[in-house]
């Protein structure tokens, strides 16, 4: 029988807790809730008003995963919803916008993928966000490398990054910016990338052409575009291991000398936050926000 569980006031049937969803650890998916129950504190203000991708893998990594951006068949009336703009035409999508329905979204065994803008102001970022994806044999210690130099950057236009793992195999950036239509923010974006490669011509790609990318960082600037989500901090990963895309200091950026140094799982976050709390907190104060030069 399915259990039933209170939260909030709203009741949750959460379903097949000692499922296995990461075989390579055991990890099941009472785990994953509890992970979510307990980084909610955190999490919930960078899913707040923005609407959500869902990246599903139900039955694990290993078996089917598949993008699901409409509202879900099933979903509780007490779930806000939105009508989002998008290139075939509207659609409603789900807004996690407190505990209980990031609960329900949980169980349903997902990634959490955003846009860099809120609902309130669809297409206007007030974020800007760099994905540093390496190409084997490069790693994330090479992320690292270019991920420094993109920080001095921003911040000769007075713009402060934050970075975070991506769960996987890169790393990301981000910065608070004051709205701006995605299509300014994707120009910047793209002619930062650019003077990358052209800085570091050896390690640090603009173009996301397959052939040239081994052994270099690709720099994807072209998730900034209105339509593109990125994985939200905090998100588990549809990953062989319940690797989580977790905010990192700059000190830890500058000392990576391995991949094992910025991989975090599920049970590293708790400590992590006791520790740091939300690295990515600037994000979310208006006030710090930056114009684009």
């Amino acid at each position: 029988m399915t259990p039933i569980t209170e939260v909030e006031g709203r009741r949750l049937a959460l379903s097949n807790l000692e499922k296995v969803l990461y075989p390579a650890t055991g990890f099941t998916k009472g785990e994953v809730l509890h992970y979510y129950a307990t980084t909610a504190d955190h999490l919930l203000p960078h899913l707040r008003d923005r609407p959500v991708s869902f990246l599903r893998y139900p039955d694990g990594p290993g078996g089917q995963v598949f993008f699901a951006k409409n509202v879900p068949p099933g979903t509780p009336d007490w779930v806000t919803t939105a009508e989002v703009p998008r290139m075939e035409g509207p659609a409603r999508m789900v807004l996690v916008q407190d505990l209980a329905s990031l609960m329900w979204a949980a169980n349903l065994v997902t990634e959490f993928h955003t846009p860099q803008w809120v609902v309130q102001d669809a297409g206007v970022a007030d974020r800007i966000v760099f994905d540093l994806d390496p190409g084997a044999p490069a790693t994330v210690v090479d992320c690292c490398e270019v991920a420094l130099w993109l920080r001095e950057r921003l911040a000769a236009d007075r713009i402060d990054a934050f970075a975070k793992t991506s769960g996987s195999k890169g790393l990301h950036l981000l910065a608070a910016v004051r709205p701006t239509p995605s299509e300014q923010v994707s120009e910047y974006a793209k002619q930062l990338a650019v003077e990358a490669e052209r800085a570091m011509p050896r390690l640090a790609l603009h173009r996301m052409t397959r052939s040239l990318r081994p052994g270099k960082v690709f720099v994807d600037w072209s998730q900034n575009a209105a339509r593109k989500t990125t994985a939200t901090p905090y998100t588990l990963r549809a990953r062989p291991e319940p690797t989580v895309s977790a905010p990192v200091t700059w000190t830890e950026v500058e000392e990576c000398g391995s991949p094992a140094q910025l991989t975090f799982q599920a049970p590293d976050l708790a400590p992590r936050l006791q520790d740091y709390g939300d690295l990515l907190a600037p994000l979310l104060d208006p006030a710090g926000a930056a114009p684009l030069p």
